[in-house]
């Protein structure tokens, strides 16, 4: 991809699954790589090694550098600390992938104020401090810039007894918009992916089930889960100088889940 070699990039909740493919795809591209990760360091170390491991044999000159961050998302002070560590260390940041997410599951009467303001300061809340300080650094630098929100098909279509997930997905794609609009004159863009149903370790208990994974997929029109690699590479082009012209956009990428397929068939009033 166009423009990626050298530019610094953040991914939140790296150390697996979609953020971890992210993290090594931006290497492979020749970004510099900072790998945020809440509580499992040994997981952000794999997510470095493999990523460094493909750059360096796929990069001329490898030059590519990575950084384990630890950070708890939904706290302030853990944000400010972890964008000035990745400036201290690479000198500038130019692309935040807002990737870090948590789901419960509840009946939506059920929930207690305390789960909902978690996964909503996770989900939404964290992901706006990272982008204000982000963007507060590229103004100072007067620097063009990327933001990438890892958003959901459940920004659209509801979930229940996943209240707190779709409401925080929802907001994302406003926080999108909003911010896309905002700072399109200088030179900020901000854009997000919706993942359909993907094959990663969070979702185990459908993908290696044999019958709910039958059930899941039986919602697709293109009849199979996604896996991380296809969305990594869809955040790889956004984030890339050929994309240059698109901002304020969620890329839905759902093997068509979120084009109802149960009316794939003809039907009448």
């Amino acid at each position: 991809m166009k423009g990626l070699k050298g530019k610094t990039a953040l991914i939140t909740g790296a150390s697996s699954g979609i953020g971890q493919a992210i993290a090594i795809r931006l290497a492979q591209e020749g970004c510099h790589i900072a790998i945020n990760y809440r509580k499992n360091p040994e997981a952000a170390a794999d997510t470095a090694e493999r990523a460094m491991q493909l750059a360096c044999g796929q990069v001329e000159e490898c030059g590519v550098q990575s950084l384990l961050i630890q950070a708890d998302v939904a706290q302030e002070a853990d944000i400010l600390r972890m964008v000035n560590a990745v400036v201290e260390r690479f000198g500038h940041l130019d692309i935040l992938v807002n990737n870090a997410g948590i789901q419960t599951e509840r009946p939506s009467h059920e929930i207690p104020a305390d789960e909902f303001d978690r996964v909503l300061g996770v989900n939404l809340k964290g992901a706006y401090l990272c982008a204000r300080e982000t963007i507060k650094h590229l103004l100072d630098r007067q620097a063009a810039g990327v933001i990438i929100n890892i958003s959901s098909v459940h920004e659209i279509i509801p979930r229940p007894q996943y209240l707190t997930y779709s409401i925080s997905k929802g907001g994302m794609a406003n926080l999108t918009k909003t911010l896309a609009l905002e700072y399109a004159d200088r030179k900020i863009r901000v854009n997000a992916i919706a993942p359909g149903a993907t094959a990663t370790p969070i979702n185990e208990a459908w993908t290696e089930d044999p019958t709910k994974k039958a059930a899941v997929e039986s919602y697709i029109p293109m009849g199979r889960a996604g896996t991380s690699e296809e969305m990594a590479a869809a955040v790889a082009f956004l984030a890339s100088e050929e994309a240059a012209y698109i901002t304020g956009q969620t890329l839905f990428i759902d093997g068509g889940l979120s084009l109802y397929a149960d009316f794939r068939e003809t039907w009448s009033a």
